[in-house]
């Protein structure tokens, strides 16, 4: 398929990468997108590197047969294990996710940084260069935690009530009363609970992720054009699921959504 020198392509273990596509459109409206979530292989998180990899890679070619020039990496497990790969594999542009280590060191005031991350992202060797790089020379602190019933919850559109708050209290809060002033929401699905994040660990507590930044580093690589671009969704999982999560998710969004087989 022929893609014009400003399409975007985004990849994802699902669809939490979606929270990355909406600040994508947001800076760059004319541009067409391509979004793949590997839903099929939902979480990449507890995966191995080795099969990481392997997915972010048969992802990336199925992007570039749609006309992607441009590839976001819309999620941190496949940043942290695959990006390098994908960048000396294929001779076009990535941009990818990283928790927003860097950005929380320089806003808190505690000294003590929540984050919350994939298990794979957290044992990533890109994880701990940003931690020597970013906290250690400060003396800061950083807890870390695995979350992985939020990824499950945005996957089944869960937002908002009783089972989110639970997984909050079971996750964010520890961190909160350990003295972080900052969370780190360092997974592209956790930004669609942030308001329920909010809510439980309360106002005072700050909480930062990638997304926008993201969107501004696609937007030094690419073009846009006038009007607006169309936009596709594609999932490897089941398509009524997604007919079903896209409207919550990305209320009022224009996409055609599609089901697609990646070996």
């Amino acid at each position: 398929m022929e893609g014009t020198d400003n399409t975007i392509g985004i990849l994802d273990s699902g669809v939490g990468g979606l929270s990355v596509l909406l600040e994508i459109r947001k800076k760059l409206p004319g541009s067409p997108i391509h979004y793949i979530g590997d839903s099929a292989w939902c979480p990449y998180g507890n995966k191995a590197a080795e099969l990481i990899q392997a997915r972010a890679s048969a992802v990336t070619e199925r992007l570039i047969e749609m006309g992607a020039r441009t590839i976001v990496v819309a999620c941190n497990s496949a940043t942290i294990h695959a990006v390098e790969a994908l960048r000396a594999r294929y001779p076009i542009p990535f941009v990818g996710m990283e928790p927003a280590v860097k950005p929380a060191s320089k806003r808190t005031q505690s000294g003590t940084i929540g984050v919350l991350a994939t298990e794979a992202s957290i044992a990533g060797e890109k994880f701990h260069t940003l931690l020597k790089t970013h906290i250690h020379p400060k003396g800061l602190k950083v807890i870390t935690q695995p979350c992985p019933d939020f990824v499950t919850l945005v996957e089944d559109g869960i937002l908002r009530g009783a089972k989110v708050e639970a997984a909050i209290r079971v996750y964010a809060l520890p961190m909160v009363e350990a003295g972080a002033d900052t969370l780190v929401l360092g997974c592209t699905h956790y930004p669609f609970l942030r308001e329920s994040i909010q809510s439980v660990v309360g106002p005072d507590i700050q909480l930062i992720d990638t997304a926008e930044a993201v969107a501004r580093r696609t937007a030094t690589l690419v073009k846009d054009n006038e009007g607006l671009a169309p936009i596709s969704v594609h999932t490897t999982g089941n398509l009524a699921c997604l007919e079903r999560l896209f409207p919550i998710l990305c209320p009022s969004l224009p996409a055609s959504l599609h089901q697609i087989t990646i070996a």
